[in-house]
Parts: structure tokens; sequence; C-alpha cells
């Protein structure tokens, strides 16, 4: 299918790794240009393997260094067609953790979805263009021991409906994507925590009532570009669950 994406320009945080670096090779494959935004270079073999990528160095939570990276991809470009905002991780920031470290977790996981909406606002207006927000089915299931990215993942959602509505006359549709259990990088890494790292994925696969098995990457990628092409048009303010039922379904399923 032809999503209607050729020549456009999206912005992906952190698009070079986990579901945004899917995110990134989606648009590609669609023939859009994506901007991967992030405070490490991808890795090189992976970049060549991305058409037209383009990458440009920041970190997120440094507001300056956000208004710097958006000059600089309004001059690279001329356009800005969409933004996914993705970057951030579970930082396990918890009520033992006090505010200071909750404040800074926001930073890294929140506020610059905020930032760059607001500093891009007048160039999606322009091509009226789409947001999407990826969020965490931890905004609504909870998961402990995780204020801090909770809040963020709660507040995502919130700002999600709210822009929705903000930009309804400007014709730029704001929507958000909740993964679950996805294998990535990230979350490798954490299997790895665990004494029996195997055991542990399978515990975790059986309570997915799809299939009882991860989501993949690419699933939540094609959900997300889906929503950012003209074949979403009619679709704002929504929340969208990729996840194989885990969030909704009754995890004693069992088929």
């Amino acid at each position: 299918m032809d999503l209607g994406l050729r020549d456009k320009v999206v912005i992906v945080t952190g698009g070079g790794s986990g579901i945004g670096a899917a995110v990134s090779e989606v648009l590609a494959e669609e023939n859009a240009i994506p901007v991967i935004l992030t405070r490490r270079a991808p890795d090189a073999a992976w970049l060549a393997g991305v058409a037209r990528a383009d990458v440009v160095l920041a970190d997120l939570s440094d507001d300056d260094q956000c208004r710097r990276a958006v000059v600089d991809i309004r001059a690279r470009h001329g356009r800005i067609d969409g933004l996914v905002n993705n970057a951030g991780a579970n930082d396990s920031v918890g009520i033992k953790a006090g505010p200071d470290a909750f404040r800074q977790s926001l930073d890294r996981n929140l506020v610059h979805y905020y930032t760059l909406v607001h500093l891009l606002a007048d160039d999606l207006r322009a091509t009226k263009g789409s947001i999407v927000n990826v969020a965490s089915k931890t905004a609504l299931t909870g998961q402990g021991g995780t204020s801090a990215y909770v809040a963020a993942k709660a507040a995502q959602l919130g700002l999600t409906r709210e822009w929705a509505a903000d930009f309804l006359k400007d014709g730029i549709r704001v929507n958000a994507v909740i993964p679950a259990e996805v294998m990535t990088p990230l979350y490798a890494n954490w299997l790895k925590t665990f004494d029996n790292p195997d055991d542990r994925l399978a515990e975790i696969t059986r309570r997915i009532p799809l299939g009882h098995r991860m989501t993949t990457p690419r699933e939540i990628a094609d959900t997300v570009v889906f929503l950012l092409s003209p074949r979403s048009s009619h679709t704002t303010g929504q929340w969208l669950f990729p996840d194989g039922g885990y969030t909704h379904l009754d995890r004693a399923i069992s088929n």
C-alpha cells in the first residue's frame, strides 16, 4: 500500500534504535525522508541501509539544543511534515528517588515532547502535518518502582488529546501509539538483569493474549507510519494499542 508519504520530511526522536529505528525504516520504505533526532549517532552500517535518512544530533533534555536542531532541519530540508515523539527510556525513578530525580526524569521523557511541538507548530501548520506520540502501557496499567516514567507516559496521552483539540483548525492530526511488551535492545538488556532471562521472557509472553509472543518493533512502526499518513486522514486524538491485547484483554485467556 502506498501511504502517500513520498518526499515528506518526518522528524523521529530516538530514531536510530529500537522502536524509533523501525519507524525510520518504514518511513524510508514509503519514500519519505526520516530525520533522526538523537543524542548519539546511529550505527553507521544500519544507517547506510535507511534510504535518504538524515541525522541531527541533540540532547533533547536541553531546550537550546532542541532549538538549534529545529533550525538546522529547516535549513537542510525546507519543510517539516511530521513529528514522531519517541525518545525516552524507563529509568526506574520511583517514590524513593526524590523530587530532583523525578524532575530530571521528566526532562528526559516528557518535556521534549512539548518542546518540539512548541518549536514545530508553525512548520506543521504550513504542511498540515501530523504528530504521533509514542507512549507506554504503563501509563494505564502502572508498573511499580517507576513513578517518573509512568507520569511522563500518562502526560503524553493527555497531551495527545489536548494537542488534537488545539490543532483542529490547522488540520494537524495528533495521535498516540501505546506499546506494551516490545523486544527492543533496551528490553533485551532489562531481561539480562534476571538470573534466568529465558524463563522470565517465557513468563511474560504467556501473558500476551494474541499469539503469546512479543510485539515486534516493526508492528509498532507500521501503526505509527499509518497514523502519519493521509491514509488516516480523519483520525485524531486517538490512542492505538498494537499490543496483542495485552492492555485490555484478560491475560488469563488461553488459546
